[in-house]
């Protein structure tokens, strides 16, 4: 690692993950204290802080209060989730991909999110509403909010020929995500949207990506009947 990738607590992040995976620090090993860390690495002991911090809650190391900190003897084992491009998804299946731009707006975060996804009160953010076909049938229904600040060049993006789906995943690199899986019943908008019975029982997910400390999308998509999810563990 450069000293340049240590400016950051994220890079920092990168080369401590580096040592535990590559078994530098043994399992129920104790690293060095964060002043010799951020000795070592030429940055503030602040910064050093907070990548531990995200170690330890991703479990994979434990922080105690004059003990230090150890490797975790049992680390979570965790399955790899990617941030799909859902017309690849599409076309993987060996089906014909489309989409529709149905919304585009410049409007303020409701305010329901702003706990979860924290713009700058008083700024714009752009909604977007897409439906995704697969052999021109329903595939799944977007709703985005994209902080402008995170991604300012998605204000001169129409949507049209590339999906904000697929123009995020190349022009706006994150570093870490939230998301959740749910199921919610179709009602009247959603059962038309997605060719689906109403009140049938339709797969979901919430995501939220940032680049550091800054947001860049909140996205939720809602599956068409007979969707499967898969990963890798």
């Amino acid at each position: 690692m450069t000293l340049t990738d240590t400016n950051s607590w994220t890079g920092i992040r990168e080369e401590l993950l580096r040592r535990i995976h590559e078994r530098v620090w043994q399992p129920g090993e104790q690293i060095p204290h964060e002043a010799d860390l951020a000795e070592e690495f030429g940055c503030a002991r602040t910064t050093v802080n907070r990548a531990l911090r995200d170690l330890a809650e991703s479990g994979l190391v434990v922080r105690k209060r004059r003990a230090g900190t150890r490797v975790a003897l049992n680390p979570p084992q965790r399955a790899t989730l990617t941030i799909p491009i859902i017309r690849e998804e599409v076309e993987a299946l060996g089906r014909s991909y489309s989409h529709s731009l149905l919304e585009r707006d410049l409007r303020p975060l409701p305010p329901m999110l702003h706990g979860a996804f924290q713009v700058s009160l008083g700024e714009d953010v752009l909604f977007l509403k897409t439906l995704h076909f697969a052999d021109d049938r329903p595939y799944a229904f977007e709703e985005r909010y994209i902080n402008l600040a995170a991604a300012p060049t998605a204000r001169d993006m129409t949507f049209n020929d590339v999906t904000a789906n697929e123009w995020l995943v190349h022009n706006a690199p994150y570093s870490h995500g939230d998301i959740s899986f749910f199921a919610v019943n179709a009602d009247k908008t959603l059962s038309k949207k997605l060719d689906a019975a109403k009140g049938s029982a339709l797969f979901a997910m919430e995501r939220i990506t940032w680049a550091g400390e800054l947001p860049i999308t909140h996205v939720r998509m809602i599956f068409a009947p007979g969707y499967r999810m898969r990963t890798e563990i």
